[in-house]
């Protein structure tokens, strides 16, 4: 696989586990993640999340060997990079154009559509939001 991985070659599954592991290693020093607190963050059984890793390391998404911690591959922070990038484009959308005012909701959609957003539907999404910002004096 290579390091420029398209986001619908990775299974939603996956992406949620990088997308989970990236954000618990962004707030720690070093980046290094316990399968605990995955299993706590997710809300799932820590067995469950030992499974996943072994996937995610077969992808070469993941560094890690049981019972140590694990930190994302440059191809798997790649991957969780846009994912995040897309669901902040998502929930630009939603509360700017679409004027959504629940963030609970907000945050909801953005989650569940985030991994279905190709490529070329970010780009898209992207132009159409700075365009539509500029043209409406919406500053962030």
């Amino acid at each position: 696989m290579s390091n420029q991985q398209r986001l619908s070659d990775i299974p939603e599954s996956y992406q949620r586990y990088l997308d989970e592991i990236y954000s618990i290693a962004s707030k720690k020093r070093g980046g290094w993640v316990s399968n605990k607190e995955i299993a706590e963050s997710l809300n799932v059984e820590p067995a469950s999340v030992s499974g996943m890793l072994e996937k995610l390391r077969e992808y070469d998404l993941i560094k890690w060997e049981p019972r140590k911690a694990i930190r994302l591959t440059s191809k798997g922070k790649n991957i969780a990079e846009q994912l995040k990038e897309i669901h902040q484009l998502l929930k630009s959308f939603f509360e700017k154009v679409l004027k959504l005012e629940n963030e609970e909701t907000i945050e909801d959609l953005a989650c569940q559509i985030e991994h279905h957003i190709t490529k070329d539907v970010k780009n898209s999404l992207k132009d159409f939001l700075n365009n539509y910002i500029k043209k409406n004096k919406l500053d962030e």
